[in-house]
């Protein structure tokens, strides 16, 4: 656990100091004409692949309950997914918050898996906070365009209070302070997620988070999982284990893009597939989480 630590701490400042490099280079948002593509590729690759592991983790599952049909995880899996897909098209704005509430927790709690976590009542709270901030900040520094986002998604906000908003950032900030005793690192995360967007278009700055910071985190935990003492042959097991899942969404999310672009452009069936198919994956996969947490 050491080992994963010290290299969960330089990857916190290789992105702290990308973020700030990018940010002193930068007069204004990067964003080029084929982000979204790229964007896209990244996320389908290096982002997906961090829960492609969840077909082991559902095999333990089955096993606790004394399940022998390994088929039925992956009946029930793609029917989760399926149910949130249906249920946005139905209430999106309904959906879109529980999956931003539920994301949050998610990322907030995984971001702090490899620090030692102060026991406390309101630790899941502090979890959500600082999870919130990957929401919170592009709506602070780019809010027109996130808000454009959200439409292309179905949901349409009136009002946006700014100062609320920034009111929740620093809330978000302070909770790391609680999280952990050593909150450095913690810190660092934050900062870089904000100087992302700040130089940066909300998707490519979430992008920048979701596959290089959460993601790869993710990852480590699982080679470590794998192969505690040779981390270059947990990190190959790992690759060999994750491929046929990763592949087979990442097709999926291709031919879903490909469905999609005969009713939009290009760019909107893209931030829809992404968004959306997340959404679909997020919750049986932390769902799957949570189960196993209990057992």
């Amino acid at each position: 656990m050491t080992k994963l630590y010290k290299i969960n701490k330089y990857l916190t400042l290789i992105i702290f100091f990308f973020s700030l490099i990018c940010l002193s280079l930068s007069s204004q948002k990067i964003d080029l004409s084929f982000t979204n593509l790229i964007c896209f590729f990244l996320i389908l690759t290096i982002g997906v692949s961090h829960g492609s592991l969840d077909h082991l983790k559902g095999y333990k599952i089955l096993e606790l309950y004394k399940i022998k049909y390994k088929s039925l995880f992956y009946l029930t899996y793609i029917f989760f997914s399926l149910v949130v897909i249906i249920l946005w098209t139905l209430f999106p704005l309904l959906i879109l918050s529980i999956f931003l509430i539920i994301a949050s927790y998610h990322f907030g709690k995984e971001d702090c898996s490899f620090v030692k976590i102060r026991k406390k009542n309101l630790t899941n709270f502090y979890f959500f906070f600082k999870g919130s901030l990957v929401i919170l900040a592009p709506l602070w520094v780019n809010p027109g365009e996130t808000l454009k986002i959200f439409e292309i998604l179905n949901v349409k906000l009136n009002f946006l209070n700014s100062d609320i908003v920034l009111a929740l950032i620093g809330v978000s900030l302070l909770s790391n302070l609680f999280i952990s005793k050593y909150a450095t690192t913690g810190l660092l995360d934050s900062l870089s997620i904000i100087l992302l967007n700040l130089t940066f278009s909300p998707l490519v700055a979430f992008t920048l988070y979701f596959c290089f910071l959460h993601s790869i985190r993710h990852s480590l935990s699982l080679v470590e999982e794998i192969n505690s003492k040779n981390f270059t042959k947990g990190l190959g097991d790992f690759i060999k284990k994750a491929l046929p899942i990763t592949l087979a969404t990442g097709i999926l999310f291709v031919a879903s893009v490909y469905i999609l672009s005969n009713y939009y452009i290009l760019n909107d069936a893209i931030l829809k597939v992404i968004f959306i198919g997340l959404a679909s994956l997020t919750f049986p996969h932390i769902l799957l989480e949570y189960l196993l947490e209990k057992k």
